[in-house]
Protein backbone atom coordinates (compact mmCIF):
# COMPACT_ATOMS: atom_id res chain seq x y z
CA UNK A 1 0.00 0.00 0.00
CA UNK A 2 1.34 3.43 -0.91
CA UNK A 3 0.91 6.20 1.64
CA UNK A 4 0.30 9.77 0.61
CA UNK A 5 2.83 12.46 1.52
CA UNK A 6 0.42 13.97 4.03
CA UNK A 7 -0.20 10.58 5.66
CA UNK A 8 3.53 10.23 6.24
CA UNK A 9 4.04 13.83 7.24
CA UNK A 10 1.35 14.07 9.94
CA UNK A 11 2.50 11.20 12.20
CA UNK A 12 6.14 12.24 11.80
CA UNK A 13 5.38 15.81 12.81
CA UNK A 14 3.20 14.53 15.67
CA UNK A 15 6.02 12.35 16.99
CA UNK A 16 8.44 15.28 16.77
CA UNK A 17 6.07 17.61 18.57
CA UNK A 18 5.53 14.98 21.27
CA UNK A 19 9.30 14.74 21.70
CA UNK A 20 9.56 18.52 21.92
CA UNK A 21 6.82 18.86 24.55
CA UNK A 22 8.13 16.04 26.72
CA UNK A 23 11.67 17.37 26.79
CA UNK A 24 11.07 21.12 26.91
CA UNK A 25 11.05 21.18 30.69
CA UNK A 26 13.90 18.76 31.27
CA UNK A 27 16.89 20.62 29.94
CA UNK A 28 19.97 19.71 31.96
CA UNK A 29 22.77 20.44 29.50
CA UNK A 30 23.51 22.73 26.59
CA UNK A 31 21.45 22.19 23.45
CA UNK A 32 23.47 21.28 20.37
CA UNK A 33 23.18 23.47 17.33
CA UNK A 34 22.13 21.51 14.18
CA UNK A 35 25.25 20.67 12.15
CA UNK A 36 23.66 20.74 8.69
CA UNK A 37 21.29 23.09 6.91
CA UNK A 38 17.83 22.29 5.55
CA UNK A 39 18.45 24.48 2.47
CA UNK A 40 15.22 26.39 3.05
CA UNK A 41 16.55 29.92 3.62
CA UNK A 42 13.87 31.10 6.08
CA UNK A 43 14.26 27.92 8.18
CA UNK A 44 18.05 28.01 8.15
CA UNK A 45 18.06 31.70 9.14
CA UNK A 46 15.51 31.08 11.91
CA UNK A 47 17.54 28.20 13.36
CA UNK A 48 20.87 30.05 13.09
CA UNK A 49 19.56 33.22 14.74
CA UNK A 50 17.82 31.25 17.48
CA UNK A 51 21.01 29.41 18.43
CA UNK A 52 23.16 32.53 18.19
CA UNK A 53 20.95 34.15 20.81
CA UNK A 54 20.73 30.91 22.80
CA UNK A 55 24.54 30.71 23.03
CA UNK A 56 24.67 34.24 24.47
CA UNK A 57 22.02 33.56 27.10
CA UNK A 58 23.51 30.18 27.99
CA UNK A 59 26.88 31.86 28.62
CA UNK A 60 25.38 34.40 31.03
CA UNK A 61 23.36 31.67 32.69
CA UNK A 62 26.67 29.95 33.35
CA UNK A 63 27.99 33.10 34.99
CA UNK A 64 24.98 33.14 37.32
CA UNK A 65 25.45 29.46 38.15
CA UNK A 66 29.06 30.19 39.12
CA UNK A 67 27.99 33.14 41.26
CA UNK A 68 29.61 35.75 39.00
CA UNK A 69 27.57 38.99 38.90
CA UNK A 70 26.61 40.51 35.57
CA UNK A 71 28.07 43.91 34.82
CA UNK A 72 26.33 46.73 32.95
CA UNK A 73 27.58 45.58 29.54
CA UNK A 74 26.31 42.05 30.19
CA UNK A 75 22.89 43.38 31.12
CA UNK A 76 22.75 45.53 27.98
CA UNK A 77 23.54 42.47 25.84
CA UNK A 78 20.81 40.46 27.55
CA UNK A 79 18.25 43.23 27.08
CA UNK A 80 19.01 43.42 23.35
CA UNK A 81 18.92 39.63 23.10
CA UNK A 82 15.50 39.52 24.77
CA UNK A 83 14.08 41.93 22.19
CA UNK A 84 15.48 39.79 19.36
CA UNK A 85 14.22 36.59 21.00
CA UNK A 86 10.68 37.91 21.24
CA UNK A 87 10.69 38.87 17.56
CA UNK A 88 12.04 35.46 16.50
CA UNK A 89 9.52 33.63 18.62
CA UNK A 90 6.66 35.58 17.01
CA UNK A 91 7.92 34.59 13.55
CA UNK A 92 7.96 30.83 14.25
CA UNK A 93 4.43 30.07 12.91
CA UNK A 94 5.27 31.73 9.59
CA UNK A 95 8.43 29.64 9.26
CA UNK A 96 6.42 26.41 9.50
CA UNK A 97 4.36 27.51 6.49
CA UNK A 98 7.54 27.85 4.40
CA UNK A 99 8.20 24.10 4.43
CA UNK A 100 5.06 23.27 2.45
CA UNK A 101 5.94 21.94 -0.97
CA UNK A 102 9.30 20.56 0.11
CA UNK A 103 10.05 16.85 0.01
CA UNK A 104 8.86 14.66 2.86
CA UNK A 105 12.40 14.16 4.18
CA UNK A 106 13.20 17.86 3.96
CA UNK A 107 9.93 18.70 5.73
CA UNK A 108 10.80 16.23 8.50
CA UNK A 109 14.31 17.65 8.87
CA UNK A 110 12.98 21.22 8.85
CA UNK A 111 10.34 20.44 11.47
CA UNK A 112 12.94 18.84 13.72
CA UNK A 113 15.26 21.82 13.50
CA UNK A 114 12.45 24.35 13.95
CA UNK A 115 11.30 22.55 17.10
CA UNK A 116 14.85 22.46 18.38
CA UNK A 117 15.20 26.17 17.71
CA UNK A 118 11.87 26.83 19.46
CA UNK A 119 13.13 24.91 22.46
CA UNK A 120 16.26 27.06 22.49
CA UNK A 121 14.09 30.19 22.20
CA UNK A 122 11.83 29.14 25.05
CA UNK A 123 14.81 28.53 27.32
CA UNK A 124 16.47 31.79 26.22
CA UNK A 125 13.41 33.99 26.78
CA UNK A 126 12.66 32.52 30.20
CA UNK A 127 16.29 32.58 31.33
CA UNK A 128 17.13 36.08 30.08
CA UNK A 129 14.08 37.49 31.89
CA UNK A 130 15.08 35.72 35.12
CA UNK A 131 18.68 36.89 34.78
CA UNK A 132 17.62 40.50 34.21
CA UNK A 133 15.29 40.34 37.21
CA UNK A 134 17.88 38.50 39.29
CA UNK A 135 15.51 35.59 39.80
CA UNK A 136 17.25 32.80 37.89
CA UNK A 137 16.39 29.39 39.33
CA UNK A 138 17.50 25.89 38.43
CA UNK A 139 16.52 22.35 39.31
CA UNK A 140 18.20 21.49 42.59
CA UNK A 141 18.95 18.03 43.98
CA UNK A 142 19.54 18.86 47.62
CA UNK A 143 17.84 16.80 50.28
CA UNK A 144 17.86 19.70 52.70
CA UNK A 145 14.83 20.31 54.86
CA UNK A 146 15.76 23.72 56.23
CA UNK A 147 13.54 25.36 58.76
CA UNK A 148 13.84 28.73 57.04
CA UNK A 149 11.18 28.19 54.39
CA UNK A 150 8.87 30.55 56.23
CA UNK A 151 8.92 34.06 54.83
CA UNK A 152 7.66 35.80 57.96
CA UNK A 153 9.97 38.21 59.78
CA UNK A 154 9.55 36.27 63.00
CA UNK A 155 10.57 32.94 61.50
CA UNK A 156 13.53 34.30 59.62
CA UNK A 157 14.86 36.35 62.47
CA UNK A 158 14.50 33.77 65.20
CA UNK A 159 17.78 32.22 64.08
CA UNK A 160 19.63 35.49 64.53
CA UNK A 161 18.54 36.42 68.03
CA UNK A 162 20.78 33.93 69.77
CA UNK A 163 23.95 35.21 68.13
CA UNK A 164 23.47 38.96 68.34
CA UNK A 165 20.90 40.26 70.78
CA UNK A 166 21.02 40.38 74.55
CA UNK A 167 17.97 38.36 75.61
CA UNK A 168 18.55 38.69 79.34
CA UNK A 169 19.56 35.06 79.79
CA UNK A 170 23.29 35.83 80.12
CA UNK A 171 25.20 37.80 82.71
CA UNK A 172 26.96 40.99 81.63
CA UNK A 173 30.39 39.37 82.02
CA UNK A 174 29.55 36.66 79.47
CA UNK A 175 31.51 38.34 76.73
CA UNK A 176 34.07 35.86 75.36
CA UNK A 177 33.40 33.94 72.19
CA UNK A 178 33.58 30.16 72.32
CA UNK A 179 35.95 30.24 69.38
CA UNK A 180 38.88 32.06 70.95
CA UNK A 181 41.31 31.07 68.18
CA UNK A 182 39.36 32.96 65.50
CA UNK A 183 38.74 35.89 67.84
CA UNK A 184 42.40 36.20 68.77
CA UNK A 185 43.48 36.32 65.11
CA UNK A 186 40.86 38.85 64.03
CA UNK A 187 42.81 41.89 62.80
CA UNK A 188 40.20 44.41 61.63
CA UNK A 189 40.70 47.82 63.25
CA UNK A 190 38.12 50.52 62.48
CA UNK A 191 39.03 54.09 61.70
CA UNK A 192 39.29 56.45 64.66
CA UNK A 193 37.57 59.55 63.24
CA UNK A 194 33.86 59.05 62.66
CA UNK A 195 32.71 60.35 59.26
CA UNK A 196 29.22 58.87 59.07
CA UNK A 197 27.03 56.84 61.41
CA UNK A 198 23.39 55.86 61.09
CA UNK A 199 21.46 53.44 63.26
CA UNK A 200 18.15 54.88 61.94
CA UNK A 201 16.99 55.71 65.46
CA UNK A 202 16.09 59.24 64.34
CA UNK A 203 13.88 58.09 61.44
CA UNK A 204 10.19 57.21 61.26
CA UNK A 205 8.84 53.78 60.39
CA UNK A 206 8.03 53.41 56.70
CA UNK A 207 10.17 56.36 55.61
CA UNK A 208 13.37 56.42 53.63
CA UNK A 209 16.12 57.39 56.12
CA UNK A 210 16.81 61.11 56.09
CA UNK A 211 20.55 60.80 55.37
CA UNK A 212 20.17 58.55 52.32
CA UNK A 213 19.10 58.77 48.67
CA UNK A 214 17.75 56.17 46.23
CA UNK A 215 16.35 55.79 42.73
CA UNK A 216 13.94 53.09 43.87
CA UNK A 217 12.51 52.67 47.32
CA UNK A 218 13.34 51.51 50.80
CA UNK A 219 11.93 51.98 54.26
CA UNK A 220 12.74 51.88 57.95
CA UNK A 221 11.14 48.87 59.64
CA UNK A 222 11.01 47.16 63.02
CA UNK A 223 11.29 43.39 63.18
CA UNK A 224 10.37 40.73 65.70
CA UNK A 225 13.13 39.50 68.01
CA UNK A 226 15.80 41.89 66.79
CA UNK A 227 16.41 45.27 68.34
CA UNK A 228 16.10 48.71 66.85
CA UNK A 229 15.27 50.18 63.46
CA UNK A 230 16.46 48.52 60.25
CA UNK A 231 16.69 49.90 56.73
CA UNK A 232 15.20 47.52 54.16
CA UNK A 233 17.11 47.59 50.87
CA UNK A 234 14.78 46.89 47.96
CA UNK A 235 16.13 44.59 45.27
CA UNK A 236 15.89 45.45 41.61
CA UNK A 237 17.59 46.12 38.32
CA UNK A 238 19.97 49.08 38.71
CA UNK A 239 18.41 50.19 42.01
CA UNK A 240 20.82 51.83 44.45
CA UNK A 241 20.72 53.36 47.91
CA UNK A 242 23.40 55.94 48.70
CA UNK A 243 24.26 57.39 52.13
CA UNK A 244 25.16 61.07 52.35
CA UNK A 245 28.92 60.64 52.09
CA UNK A 246 30.72 62.74 49.50
CA UNK A 247 34.39 62.53 50.39
CA UNK A 248 36.17 59.37 51.42
CA UNK A 249 39.80 59.69 52.57
CA UNK A 250 42.63 57.37 51.50
CA UNK A 251 42.42 55.36 54.74
CA UNK A 252 39.04 54.46 56.19
CA UNK A 253 36.76 51.66 57.36
CA UNK A 254 33.14 50.73 56.63
CA UNK A 255 31.03 48.60 58.97
CA UNK A 256 27.40 47.56 59.08
CA UNK A 257 25.13 44.81 60.38
CA UNK A 258 23.26 42.71 57.82
CA UNK A 259 19.94 40.95 58.33
CA UNK A 260 18.05 38.74 55.86
CA UNK A 261 14.59 37.26 55.77
CA UNK A 262 13.03 34.50 53.68
CA UNK A 263 16.19 33.06 52.12
CA UNK A 264 15.71 29.37 51.26
CA UNK A 265 17.10 26.71 48.95
CA UNK A 266 14.96 28.32 46.25
CA UNK A 267 16.77 31.67 46.48
CA UNK A 268 18.39 32.52 43.16
CA UNK A 269 22.11 31.99 42.65
CA UNK A 270 22.14 35.55 41.32
CA UNK A 271 20.86 37.01 44.60
CA UNK A 272 23.59 39.36 45.82
CA UNK A 273 24.41 42.42 47.86
CA UNK A 274 26.82 44.75 46.05
CA UNK A 275 28.89 47.22 48.10
CA UNK A 276 30.22 49.81 45.68
CA UNK A 277 32.86 52.51 46.07
CA UNK A 278 32.20 55.00 43.28
CA UNK A 279 33.42 58.21 41.68
CA UNK A 280 29.93 59.76 41.69
CA UNK A 281 26.59 59.73 43.50
CA UNK A 282 24.57 58.79 40.40
CA UNK A 283 22.54 55.58 40.26
CA UNK A 284 25.02 53.26 38.57
CA UNK A 285 28.33 51.70 39.63
CA UNK A 286 30.41 54.67 38.51
CA UNK A 287 31.33 56.87 35.57
CA UNK A 288 35.06 56.20 35.10
CA UNK A 289 36.10 54.53 38.35
CA UNK A 290 34.56 52.13 40.84
CA UNK A 291 35.43 49.16 43.04
CA UNK A 292 32.88 46.65 44.24
CA UNK A 293 32.51 43.67 46.54
CA UNK A 294 29.58 41.32 45.91
CA UNK A 295 28.23 39.08 48.70
CA UNK A 296 26.16 36.03 47.68
CA UNK A 297 22.73 35.51 49.25
CA UNK A 298 21.81 32.26 47.46
CA UNK A 299 21.35 29.20 49.66
CA UNK A 300 21.33 26.07 47.50
CA UNK A 301 25.05 26.20 46.83
CA UNK A 302 28.25 27.78 48.10
CA UNK A 303 28.66 30.81 45.84
CA UNK A 304 31.78 32.94 45.67
CA UNK A 305 32.35 36.40 47.04
CA UNK A 306 33.26 38.55 44.07
CA UNK A 307 35.64 41.51 43.87
CA UNK A 308 35.46 43.77 40.85
CA UNK A 309 37.14 47.06 39.99
CA UNK A 310 37.11 49.44 37.04
CA UNK A 311 39.46 52.39 36.54
CA UNK A 312 40.08 54.55 33.46
CA UNK A 313 38.50 52.30 30.87
CA UNK A 314 39.14 49.00 32.59
CA UNK A 315 42.90 48.70 32.17
CA UNK A 316 44.24 46.25 34.73
CA UNK A 317 40.69 45.39 35.72
CA UNK A 318 40.20 42.90 38.57
CA UNK A 319 37.30 40.47 38.37
CA UNK A 320 37.85 37.84 41.06
CA UNK A 321 35.68 35.05 42.42
CA UNK A 322 36.88 34.27 45.93
CA UNK A 323 36.02 30.91 47.47
CA UNK A 324 33.51 31.33 50.27
CA UNK A 325 30.58 29.61 51.89
CA UNK A 326 28.71 32.24 53.88
CA UNK A 327 25.24 30.73 53.59
CA UNK A 328 24.84 30.34 57.35
CA UNK A 329 26.37 33.73 58.06
CA UNK A 330 24.00 35.71 55.83
CA UNK A 331 21.02 34.17 57.63
CA UNK A 332 22.37 34.93 61.11
CA UNK A 333 22.83 38.70 61.21
CA UNK A 334 26.52 38.99 60.23
CA UNK A 335 28.71 42.03 60.75
CA UNK A 336 30.40 43.23 57.57
CA UNK A 337 33.67 45.13 57.91
CA UNK A 338 35.76 46.74 55.16
CA UNK A 339 39.16 48.37 55.50
CA UNK A 340 40.64 50.59 52.79
CA UNK A 341 44.29 51.59 53.30
CA UNK A 342 45.52 53.53 50.29
CA UNK A 343 45.24 50.91 47.51
CA UNK A 344 44.71 47.91 49.78
CA UNK A 345 41.17 46.60 50.23
CA UNK A 346 40.10 44.03 52.83
CA UNK A 347 36.68 42.63 53.70
CA UNK A 348 35.57 40.54 56.67
CA UNK A 349 32.30 38.68 57.28
CA UNK A 350 32.14 38.42 61.05
CA UNK A 351 35.70 37.50 62.07
CA UNK A 352 36.75 35.84 58.81
CA UNK A 353 38.70 37.84 56.22
CA UNK A 354 37.64 36.90 52.67
CA UNK A 355 39.17 39.68 50.57
CA UNK A 356 42.66 41.12 50.87
CA UNK A 357 43.82 42.71 47.60
CA UNK A 358 46.92 44.96 47.83
CA UNK A 359 46.19 47.13 44.75
CA UNK A 360 42.42 46.99 44.43
CA UNK A 361 42.01 50.79 44.59
CA UNK A 362 44.13 51.49 41.52
CA UNK A 363 43.68 55.27 41.59
CA UNK A 364 43.63 57.25 44.84
CA UNK A 365 41.30 60.14 45.72
CA UNK A 366 38.66 59.35 43.09
CA UNK A 367 36.28 56.98 44.94
CA UNK A 368 34.35 59.32 47.22
CA UNK A 369 30.91 57.70 47.39
CA UNK A 370 29.45 54.53 48.91
CA UNK A 371 26.52 52.70 47.29
CA UNK A 372 24.47 49.58 48.08
CA UNK A 373 22.75 47.53 45.40
CA UNK A 374 20.67 44.41 46.06
CA UNK A 375 19.80 42.14 43.18
CA UNK A 376 18.02 38.86 42.53
CA UNK A 377 15.50 38.60 45.37
CA UNK A 378 11.85 37.62 45.07
CA UNK A 379 9.78 40.69 45.85
CA UNK A 380 7.90 40.40 49.13
CA UNK A 381 9.42 37.03 50.01
CA UNK A 382 13.19 37.51 50.26
CA UNK A 383 14.38 40.63 52.06
CA UNK A 384 17.61 42.34 53.09
CA UNK A 385 18.12 44.90 55.86
CA UNK A 386 21.08 46.85 57.22
CA UNK A 387 21.76 48.72 60.44
CA UNK A 388 24.56 50.60 62.19
CA UNK A 389 26.39 51.84 59.11
CA UNK A 390 29.65 53.34 60.33
CA UNK A 391 32.29 55.00 58.15
CA UNK A 392 35.41 56.18 59.93
CA UNK A 393 38.69 57.67 58.81
CA UNK A 394 41.77 55.66 59.76
CA UNK A 395 45.38 56.67 60.09
CA UNK A 396 46.06 56.47 63.82
CA UNK A 397 47.90 53.40 65.09
CA UNK A 398 46.44 52.88 68.56
CA UNK A 399 49.59 51.09 69.68
CA UNK A 400 51.86 54.02 68.80
CA UNK A 401 49.47 56.56 70.32
CA UNK A 402 49.23 54.62 73.57
CA UNK A 403 53.01 54.32 73.80
CA UNK A 404 53.73 57.94 72.85
CA UNK A 405 50.89 59.76 74.65
CA UNK A 406 50.18 57.34 77.46
CA UNK A 407 46.47 57.14 76.67
CA UNK A 408 44.13 56.31 73.82
CA UNK A 409 40.36 56.53 73.35
CA UNK A 410 38.34 54.46 70.89
CA UNK A 411 34.68 54.03 69.95
CA UNK A 412 35.56 50.93 67.96
CA UNK A 413 34.95 48.51 70.84
CA UNK A 414 31.26 47.72 70.47
CA UNK A 415 28.82 46.03 72.83
CA UNK A 416 25.33 44.63 72.55
CA UNK A 417 22.77 47.31 73.36
CA UNK A 418 22.41 47.85 77.09
CA UNK A 419 24.90 45.06 77.74
CA UNK A 420 28.59 44.48 78.49
CA UNK A 421 28.77 41.66 75.96
CA UNK A 422 31.55 42.58 73.51
CA UNK A 423 30.72 42.24 69.84
CA UNK A 424 33.23 39.94 68.07
CA UNK A 425 34.20 42.59 65.51
CA UNK A 426 35.77 44.63 68.32
CA UNK A 427 38.62 42.25 69.00
CA UNK A 428 40.97 43.78 66.42
CA UNK A 429 41.33 46.82 68.68
CA UNK A 430 41.67 44.73 71.83
CA UNK A 431 44.38 42.75 70.04
CA UNK A 432 46.34 45.98 69.38
CA UNK A 433 46.16 46.89 73.07
CA UNK A 434 47.38 43.41 73.99
CA UNK A 435 50.38 43.84 71.66
CA UNK A 436 51.45 46.95 73.57
CA UNK A 437 51.22 45.06 76.84
CA UNK A 438 53.15 42.11 75.41
CA UNK A 439 55.88 44.37 74.03
CA UNK A 440 56.52 46.10 77.34
CA UNK A 441 55.68 44.01 80.39
CA UNK A 442 56.19 46.98 82.70
CA UNK A 443 53.11 48.76 81.34
CA UNK A 444 49.94 48.76 83.42
CA UNK A 445 46.63 50.13 82.16
CA UNK A 446 43.47 51.65 83.55
CA UNK A 447 40.49 50.75 81.33
CA UNK A 448 37.67 53.33 81.51
CA UNK A 449 34.19 52.85 80.03
CA UNK A 450 31.87 55.63 78.80
CA UNK A 451 28.25 55.52 77.62
CA UNK A 452 25.82 57.81 75.84
CA UNK A 453 22.97 59.48 77.73
CA UNK A 454 20.23 56.93 76.99
CA UNK A 455 18.93 55.49 80.26
CA UNK A 456 19.34 56.64 83.84
CA UNK A 457 22.55 58.03 85.29
CA UNK A 458 22.82 55.13 87.72
CA UNK A 459 22.28 52.47 85.05
CA UNK A 460 24.82 54.07 82.69
CA UNK A 461 27.46 54.31 85.43
CA UNK A 462 27.05 50.62 86.20
CA UNK A 463 27.05 49.72 82.51
CA UNK A 464 30.25 51.67 81.83
CA UNK A 465 32.04 49.87 84.66
CA UNK A 466 30.80 46.48 83.47
CA UNK A 467 32.01 47.21 79.94
CA UNK A 468 35.46 48.21 81.16
CA UNK A 469 35.62 44.99 83.15
CA UNK A 470 34.53 43.00 80.09
CA UNK A 471 37.46 44.42 78.10
CA UNK A 472 39.80 43.51 80.97
CA UNK A 473 38.47 39.93 80.96
CA UNK A 474 38.97 39.71 77.19
CA UNK A 475 42.61 40.77 77.53
CA UNK A 476 43.10 38.13 80.21
CA UNK A 477 41.22 35.22 78.63
CA UNK A 478 41.91 35.75 74.93
CA UNK A 479 45.38 37.32 74.94
CA UNK A 480 46.72 35.93 78.25
CA UNK A 481 47.53 39.31 79.82
CA UNK A 482 48.01 39.20 83.58
CA UNK A 483 45.08 40.68 85.47
CA UNK A 484 47.48 42.35 87.92
CA UNK A 485 48.41 44.79 85.15
CA UNK A 486 44.85 45.96 84.53
CA UNK A 487 42.49 48.23 86.45
CA UNK A 488 38.98 49.30 85.45
CA UNK A 489 36.69 52.26 85.98
CA UNK A 490 33.50 53.68 84.47
CA UNK A 491 32.28 57.25 84.00
CA UNK A 492 28.81 56.56 82.62
CA UNK A 493 27.47 59.51 80.63
CA UNK A 494 29.29 62.18 82.63
CA UNK A 495 32.09 62.96 80.15
CA UNK A 496 30.56 63.28 76.65
CA UNK A 497 32.76 64.28 73.73
CA UNK A 498 29.89 64.95 71.30
CA UNK A 499 26.19 65.81 71.14
CA UNK A 500 23.99 63.09 72.66
CA UNK A 501 20.98 64.28 70.63
CA UNK A 502 22.29 62.72 67.39
CA UNK A 503 23.06 59.12 66.44
CA UNK A 504 26.59 60.10 65.37
CA UNK A 505 27.20 61.96 68.65
CA UNK A 506 25.99 59.03 70.72
CA UNK A 507 28.30 56.71 68.80
CA UNK A 508 31.24 59.01 69.63
CA UNK A 509 30.33 59.04 73.30
CA UNK A 510 30.15 55.25 73.59
CA UNK A 511 33.87 54.66 73.97
CA UNK A 512 36.60 52.95 75.95
CA UNK A 513 39.77 54.68 77.16
CA UNK A 514 43.10 53.04 77.95
CA UNK A 515 45.39 55.06 80.24
CA UNK A 516 48.90 54.09 81.33
CA UNK A 517 49.23 53.94 85.09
Amino acid sequence: MTLSKNAIRIPMIGMMLLFFVSSAYAQTKQLKRPKSKVNISSVDNFVAQSFDLYDKVYKYDGYAAAGTPLDDDDIDVLEDALDDLSGLSDSAPDILGDIDGASVLKQAKATLQINKAKKALKYSIKTSKELLLGQRERDKKENDSDDDTSTSDEASNSSSESSNENDGSQEDNSNISDDLEIISKFDFVPGDKLLFFDDFSQDFMGDLPSKWNTNGSGAIVKLNKVEGNWFELKAGYRLYVIPDINELPQDYSIEFDLLTSGLTNQTSSGARLHIVLSDNNVFHHGKRHYAMASLPLGQYGAFNINAYNYFDGGSGMINSALTADIRDEVKNQPHIAISVTKKRYRLWVNEVKYIDIPRFIEKLDVLNYLKFHVYGLKDGEERVFIKNLKVAEGGVDLRRELLSKGKVSTNGILFDSGSAKIKPQSYGIIKQISQVLMQDESIKLNIIGHTDSDGSDEANLKLSKNRANAVKEALIKVYKISGNRLQTDGKGETQPVDDNSTAKGKAQNRRVEFVKI
